[in-house]
């Protein structure tokens, strides 16, 4: 849990700081040097902590697919989010961040088949309605936000990408996070140079450099832990705070003003936001299986070794008895939390 909140503070950090070096970098090359920051700083952990990097199992052939996947939706997402926040606020920014919820559970749904209950259809709709009220750009007008419509479309690239990463979660996270950093890195550098943005200084350059490692890379390195660990759709539901320290940290560094559009789009995307947690931290579900247990008969201690498929939090306690039984297995059905199925 608290790998999937640092996360989630991390990449915050990210949206602010972000608008502020946007007036002297241009979008892609800001979204190549994010990128190149996170697997430059990724990989030097790596050779710090070579125990950790060898724990983990490699990435393998099988897994190319979705390695392809997330690094072309890695190049795409940050283009266009930089681009949405050179045209819009970096509160509407943030905030509209939470529609990455929105799109990750409705293609896991539609792609891998995984269910979705009433309360996260409600929450959809209020996140939806949320983002359409960010993206309107005033009361005398039907015209969207150019700058929101851009950062909702990087907001559906990490959808899918999430579901990408999702299938390889159980792998090394230094590979994944450092194959994400670098080609992604370097495919909108090749972008940046096709649009002959212009070169940022030096200072500018190792400012993204480091704002890249830490919002970037340290945030998608803690968010692929908790999601091997809590599952896809329970991190995301951590990870629903970014978008509303984000938005805080525009209104105290950047000055950007609340309009009633905007307190009432927080309030809905609030509401939204409360539904996504309580839905994954208490939607239960009941399966049998076997459980290993060790007892004693008189006095000699013996195991029945029985296969288990997952992990849960009980265990079973020894007693001392005699008694003759055939060795059989043990089965159960209690009621498991279960989450529902994201950098």
């Amino acid at each position: 849990m608290l790998s999937a909140f640092l996360a989630a503070v991390f990449y915050a950090i990210s949206i602010p700081a972000s608008k502020i070096l946007l007036r002297d970098v241009g979008p892609t090359t800001m979204a190549a040097l994010l990128y190149l920051g996170a697997g430059i700083g990724i990989a030097g952990l790596s050779f710090l902590n070579t125990r950790d990097r060898k724990a983990s199992a490699p990435l393998s052939r099988t897994d190319l697919p979705y390695v392809i996947g997330m690094i072309v939706l890695d190049i795409a997402a940050p283009i266009f989010l930089m681009l949405g926040l050179r045209h819009g606020s970096s509160a509407n920014a943030s905030l509209l961040g939470n529609f990455e919820i929105v799109a990750t559970t409705v293609i896991a749904l539609f792609v891998f088949r995984e269910a979705v209950t009433k309360r996260l259809w409600a929450a959809i709709a209020l996140i939806t309605l949320a983002s359409i009220l960010l993206s309107f750009e005033g009361s005398d007008s039907f015209k969207f936000s150019y700058g929101s419509l851009l950062v909702l479309a990087a907001t559906v690239c990490w959808g899918f990408e999430n579901n990408c990463t999702r299938n390889i979660a159980s792998k090394s996270t230094y590979e994944i996070v450092i194959l994400k950093g670098i080609f992604s890195g370097f495919g909108a550098l090749i972008i940046a140079v096709a649009k002959r943005e212009p070169l940022p200084s030096c200072a500018h350059i190792a400012a993204a450099l480091v704002l890249g490692f830490v919002a970037y890379g340290l945030s998608i390195f803690l968010y692929v832990r908790a999601q091997n660990t809590l599952g896809a759709a329970k991190t995301s539901a951590y990870y629903a705070v970014a978008p509303f320290v984000g938005a805080l940290l525009s209104f105290v560094f950047l000055k950007e003003s609340l309009s009633w559009m905007y307190l009432a789009a927080l309030a809905v995307m609030i509401a939204g936001a409360a539904l996504v947690v309580i839905d994954t931290l208490v939607r239960h579900h009941t399966h049998p299986h076997t459980h290993t247990y060790t007892h004693f008969h008189g006095g000699a201690v013996h195991t029945h070794t029985i296969t288990h498929t997952h992990g849960h939090d009980h265990f079973m306690t020894e007693a001392t008895h005699t008694h003759r039984h055939p060795l059989a297995e043990l089965e159960r059905t209690h009621d498991r939390l279960q989450g529902q199925a994201r950098i």
